[in-house]
């Protein structure tokens, strides 16, 4: 066996099995040739069998601890890793709990490695100084996850191979500077998970250091997720026009996160047309606020890849829209076909919806996305909406088949 996946918190072994493996690893490794170990779920109860399933051959190492795995029982079973497994070049740890031990521990199996072999370091929690002087100088580093805590100095990064990046940060924002100048000539993905009280202009400091790095020729993923309300300068991301996927997720606790309206929505579709994710906000909160339908036909013109998006929008323009019946689109491509936007998904959250107008919203919907199929709503007024989509796409994809099988007749 080369790989084995586990989920101990739906499927627990039982004491009878874990003897068993026990047992059957007296006088060696219980899976000798095992080259990749996967794990969720870890309790404390099963951390001291995780050292039962590795061996040298082990080169991947891939685990979830559970909410209550005690820090010192994950520090203890950490620190075995380069012992254990003293070719790894795939490192995932997740959901450490936020102790100083942790900090040692990942920090030494970092500094234990081979530097010029290790290609994927993922590990939730700070490092020590020493370890973050070599995380950010890996040659051959391809996958990066780790976290910042308070003002914390990075060094200049030096990562030519990254294309995927995740860090975790609080209050300071300091540490970015780390990346100004820096060699980042393969990344294409950044995520980033604000546990700030202040985020400032995060987008603007984030923009200068990222230009200094080319990384908008190469970036196409970018994601942060705050945990308090956020107003983003989103113009800080218009240089960046390789972008396919863009979340910008903040509550709406404490009032609505959303000052998304029509101009930014625009200018973002003109810089992005390559967007196929696009998610601006929180999932609607219901406070009458976001892009009306002039904003969502020029996504549909400017973005045709365009598959998921969750945005605040003002569902009753969409009705005027239809009563009027002379909404126009501010974009310069008049030849641009709507019927051309792949998207399939649209998230509505708790959008407002004028009464006994949810035939008309999902016509006027339909329009603008033709290729259409889930409305994704916490408000239930969404509801016939939502099915009046699926219907449509259930006729759809009936016709179609039909005509292609009449096509094949015919011929």
């Amino acid at each position: 066996m080369r790989r084995i996946t586990l989920d101990t918190s739906k499927d627990p072994l039982t004491s009878d099995i874990l003897l068993a493996v026990q047992l059957r690893s007296v006088h060696g490794p219980w899976l000798p040739r095992l080259e990749s170990f996967e794990c969720e779920g870890v309790t404390g109860a099963f951390i001291p069998f995780v050292p039962l399933f590795l061996s040298s051959k082990t080169t991947q190492v891939t685990i979830g601890f559970a909410e209550d795995s005690p820090a010192v029982a994950i520090a203890t079973l950490i620190t075995k890793f380069p012992t254990l497994c003293p070719d790894l070049y795939f490192v995932a740890l997740s959901d450490l709990p936020k102790d100083l031990v942790i900090i040692e521990a990942v920090s030494e199996v970092l500094l234990a490695c081979n530097r010029d072999t290790l290609r994927v370091f993922c590990a939730d929690c700070p490092l020590t100084e020493e370890a973050r002087e070599v995380v950010y100088r890996l040659p051959r580093l391809d996958q990066l996850w780790t976290a910042v805590q308070g003002p914390t100095s990075l060094p200049t990064v030096t990562l030519p191979n990254l294309s995927q990046m995740r860090i975790d940060f609080y209050d300071d924002l300091n540490w970015l500077q780390g990346f100004r100048g820096a060699t980042l000539g393969k990344l294409e993905s950044v995520v980033f998970r604000a546990e700030a009280n202040h985020m400032g202009d995060f987008l603007g400091a984030f923009e200068r250091v990222a230009l200094s790095a080319s990384a908008q020729n190469t970036l196409s993923e970018f994601k942060i997720y705050a945990i308090l309300s956020w107003n983003p300068n989103y113009s800080a991301l218009l240089s960046f026009n390789q972008l396919k996927e863009v979340e910008i997720v903040s509550p709406c606790e404490g009032g609505c996160s959303s000052r998304v309206d029509d101009d930014i929505v625009v200018n973002l579709a003109r810089a992005m047309p390559k967007l196929e994710v696009l998610q601006l906000g929180g999932t609607s909160c219901g406070t009458p606020t976001g892009i009306t339908v002039n904003g969502l036909i020029n996504l549909a013109c400017r973005c045709p890849h365009l598959s998921a998006l969750c945005i605040h929008l003002r569902a009753d323009t969409l009705v005027e829209a239809a009563a009027s019946a002379t909404a126009q689109s501010r974009f310069d491509e008049p030849d641009s076909r709507r019927e051309d936007c792949a998207l399939t998904d649209l998230h509505v959250g708790k959008a407002p919806i004028p009464a006994r107008s949810e035939l008309t919203v999902a016509l006027v919907l339909l329009q603008i996305f033709p290729r259409m199929l889930n409305v994704k709503y916490t408000n239930d007024e969404w509801q016939t909406v939502a099915e009046t989509v699926k219907d449509f796409g259930r006729i759809r994809g009936f016709v179609h088949h039909s005509s292609k099988t009449l096509i094949i007749i015919n011929d």
